[in-house]
């Protein structure tokens, strides 16, 4: 869907400042006025300023999702308003990166302009803010009851997850985007995949079962790190675990994609809600991601687990466990049959390793 005139209402909050924290975004069609899409989300503890530009970027997101050419937005925060519109200086070094990935997304349009309202009529946006605040006052709470961090190691035994890249196929090799398209291990693959499994099994660690992505790329790496282990190791096929839809860009070289979709590309980099052509976006890959890992803990608690997958949802997994921003997806680097291992309790903590450990390719 291509909508070519939208009008963007945006609003963020926090209960104390700061304070539990969430945004709301509505985009609607200027001329019907029909919601279009709505967003919002809790953002744990921050400002309300923080909160108000979350909003305009989820707007402004959803807005270029949609295709559209001219934006209005419309929001009762005066600072964000007049900040955008060039007239306030942004004095907060804090809001700087959240006002310059808002302007970002405003060259992508031929138009958008900024129209303070009063919060009686950003109704809509407020409801959404104040919901996802809610959802963030509620983490709070449970956050507060939480043991607080500590550098002395657990003394309960965690769930590891031994995270393997597949070994290396031809496109691989050549630089392409490689999804759903099932493309075998090169030979150079299958090697690595091997010397993988002696990784593995040198790790000393018992083995409940190698999980992998139902792909031939993956399930021909986990039955290779399955013979080199002692004893009889299921390997199981996890759905969920597939790479990504790369949709129109399967199989081309990465130069070929800069070239003929320059803009769409553009976008995917900006947003993981931003799907290639015809493809899926990264936020759809980590929601089943997220629930595969949460039925792997579940069937293999207190146990070690390979996990056999491709480069984005092992990306989105390391992600999670870091706690860390989207930025990472495009700054990890992971070679194929790279091992990165996470400890996971039941009690929620999470502990990081290693991450693409190659010593023994």
């Amino acid at each position: 869907m291509s909508i070519r005139r939208v009008v963007v209402e945006a609003d963020g909050g926090a209960r104390g400042n700061p304070g539990p924290a969430g945004f709301g975004a509505v985009v609607r069609d200027a001329d019907s006025t029909d919601v279009l899409v709505e967003r919002s989300a809790a953002l744990g503890v921050t400002t309300n300023n923080v909160a108000e530009y979350s909003g305009l970027i989820a707007g402004l997101e959803a807005a270029a999702e949609l295709g559209a050419a001219e934006v209005e937005v419309r929001m009762d925060s005066k600072l964000v308003v007049e900040q955008m519109s060039g007239r306030w200086q942004i004095k907060n070094a804090g809001l700087r990166p959240l006002a310059a990935k808002a302007a970002a997304l405003v060259r992508r349009f031929e138009k958008v302009s900024y129209t303070w309202v009063p919060r009686e009529r950003n109704k809509h946006a407020d409801a959404l803010a104040n919901q996802a605040m809610d959802a963030a006052a509620g983490v709070s709470k449970k956050a507060e009851r939480a043991p607080r961090g500590s550098w002395e190691p657990p003394a309960t035994v965690p769930t590891r997850l031994l995270l393997v890249r597949h070994g290396e196929t031809e496109l691989t090799a050549q630089g392409r985007y490689s999804g759903r398209g099932d493309v075998p291990l090169s030979e150079a693959g299958l090697v690595q995949a091997r010397a993988t499994g002696a990784r593995v099994a040198a790790l000393g660690a018992p083995i409940a079962a190698v999980v992998t992505s139902p792909l031939a790329r993956c399930v021909r790496t986990g039955e290779a790190i399955s013979a080199a282990l002692a004893g009889d190791v299921p390997v199981t096929v996890e759905p969920d675990l597939i790479e990504c839809d790369f949709g129109e860009w399967e199989g081309r070289t990465f130069a070929e994609v800069r070239t003929q979709w320059p803009d769409e590309m553009d976008a995917w980099l900006a947003s993981t809600s931003v799907a290639p052509p015809g493809g899926e976006s990264f936020r759809a890959v980590a929601t089943r991601v997220r629930r595969a890992v949460a039925t792997i803990l579940k069937a293999y608690p207190e146990k070690t687990v390979v996990v056999v997958s491709h480069v984005s949802p092992l990306k989105l997994i390391l992600r999670d466990a870091l706690a860390a921003g989207d930025a990472l997806l495009h700054r990890l680097y992971l070679d194929p049959a790279g091992l990165s291992i996470v400890d996971n309790w039941a009690d929620g903590g999470v502990a990081v390793r290693s991450v693409n450990e190659t010593g023994h390719l």
